[in-house]
């Protein structure tokens, strides 16, 4: 049977939908229900030690009754050179309760001399580091480790491995950043300043898109597989409270108004977005909108929303106090997603599959200018201190700068192999990438453009969010 062409080209434009805005895997994990998970994070090793490398066989965690329980290894094998930041070295599910000890199967180690690469002699079984820990039901811990160099290796010919153990307190609030992994059902707590991961939240399924309340120190986060909102205490990491939608919303993005008084979602599955009180938990208003709403930004006012409608190749224009649609404006195939400059006078739009930056007139709606970029745009970052313009490509590692006003590109910057979601720490004078390829965030300075830091986060990696944020 022959299908209309209508039909064939709604197939193909679901198709990549479906295939997404960023690469995300199709299998979602379950939810913690009666376990909880450990996350085991190396810390930086001593430059002394970029001569050794050994591999990993196997990490096991040890209950109060001796029974072991071995964890999903995130590196195997481990490299001084490649060690000089903190690594996500395992994470395993773990029936709640108290613990004593992980231990450590090594299967290769050797150390670099003048002669070459020598082979260490190793342990025939595990090595036991004893920590006391207690797992608790639908929660995530973070132990970090730090191996004793000089003691693990003796005489430059034996390794047999000895950790010290941590588990890191809360960070100071100001200096927090969350990365949502959409496939782990958590969130990575990061130290923006020492480029750490501090703890690990465990969420609903599907975490995306989030929303910081500066102010309040309370972020919103989207559980798409779960149709709900979770608010999580920043200083403390604790979930105090889940918003629910409408069944088979699937919600992807949020925003919220310059006030914190208004928290706005875009739901994928039922192609509406949802008006909430972020005081009252409820949703207070519904607005039908175009086909697959994917992101969403509120203007500099709090008056305006703007939902980008992907398959639609539309964006909705939003009253948030009228609770309606004021204007919908049609866009070049895909929009994925827009920023505001820093009068809030343009508003750049990227859409994927054109291969051009369109530049709106918030007040006329209609559009000014036009910027060749090539297809693929997936991510864009105004600076509000300059005005200028990153905009990066999915499976692309490097990141385009434009200048607002002549559109030239200026610096190309080495950034990650799929870059997913861009922000800047406004303390730091950092522009914080979500490498979704590499499972990492990364940390470039705006000075220098050049990464200072990357942290290891977890499976498909969607979102970061930071107090302090431009």
């Amino acid at each position: 049977m022959r299908l209309p062409l209508k039909s064939l080209h709604a197939i193909i434009v679901a198709f990549v939908f479906i295939s997404g805005c960023q690469t995300l895997p199709s299998y979602v994990k379950q939810p913690l229900a009666e376990n909880g998970e450990l996350y085991l994070y190396l810390q930086p090793l001593p430059q002394e030690a970029d001569r050794l490398s050994f591999a990993l066989a196997g990490i096991s965690a040890t209950n109060k009754d001796g029974s072991d329980f071995p964890l999903m290894l995130e590196l195997k094998d481990l490299r001084g050179s490649d060690a000089q930041r903190q690594r996500f070295l395992a994470v395993g599910r773990l029936p709640a309760g108290d613990y004593t000890g992980i231990s450590f199967k090594v299967n290769k180690a050797t150390l670099k001399t003048e002669d070459g690469e020598a082979s260490l002699a190793i342990p025939e079984s595990a090595v036991r580091t004893d920590v006391s820990f207690t797992v608790n039901k639908k929660k995530a811990l973070l132990i970090t480790l730090t191996l004793n160099y000089k003691n693990s290796l003796r005489d430059e010919v034996k390794f047999s491995p000895l950790f010290s153990t941590k588990i890191p307190g809360k960070p100071v609030p100001g200096l927090v950043g969350y990365v949502s992994n959409y496939a782990d059902n958590s969130l990575t707590v990061v130290d923006k300043q020492s480029m750490l991961v501090t703890g690990i939240i465990a969420t609903g399924r599907g975490p995306k898109g989030m929303a910081f309340d500066q102010l309040r120190r309370k972020a919103y986060v989207a559980i798409s597989e779960e149709d709900a909102i979770e608010v999580v205490d920043i200083p403390t990491g604790e979930v105090l409270n889940r918003i629910s939608l409408n069944t088979g919303d699937n919600p992807q993005e949020l925003a919220l108004s310059p006030d914190g008084r208004t928290l706005v979602s875009t739901n994928a599955g039922t192609n509406s977005v949802s008006i909430i009180d972020p005081v009252s938990f409820f949703e207070t208003g519904r607005v039908n909108v175009g086909d697959g709403p994917s992101s969403i930004l509120i203007d500099p006012t709090g008056k305006r929303a703007y939902v980008f409608n992907t398959l639609a190749n539309t964006i909705s224009v939003i009253d948030l106090s009228k609770r309606a649609i004021v204007s919908t404006i049609v866009t070049e195939p895909w929009p994925v997603r827009g920023q505001f400059n820093r009068s809030g006078d343009a508003l750049y739009v990227i859409q994927r599959l054109s291969s051009y930056l369109t530049v709106l007139n918030p007040a006329s709606l209609v559009v000014t200018k036009r910027k060749y970029i090539g297809t693929g745009a997936n991510a864009v970052k105004v600076d509000s201190n300059t005005d200028q313009i990153y905009v990066g490509k999915q499976y692309e590692p490097w990141l385009a700068v434009y200048d607002p006003f002549s559109f030239l590109p200026g610096d190309s910057i080495k950034a990650g192999s799929d870059n997913a979601y861009l922000t800047i720490d406004g303390e730091g004078n950092n522009l914080c990438v979500v490498d979704a390829g590499r499972k990492s965030l990364l940390f470039i300075n705006l000075v220098s453009r050049k990464v200072v830091g990357e942290i290891d986060v977890g499976e498909a990696p969607y979102w970061v969010s930071l107090m302090g944020e431009r």
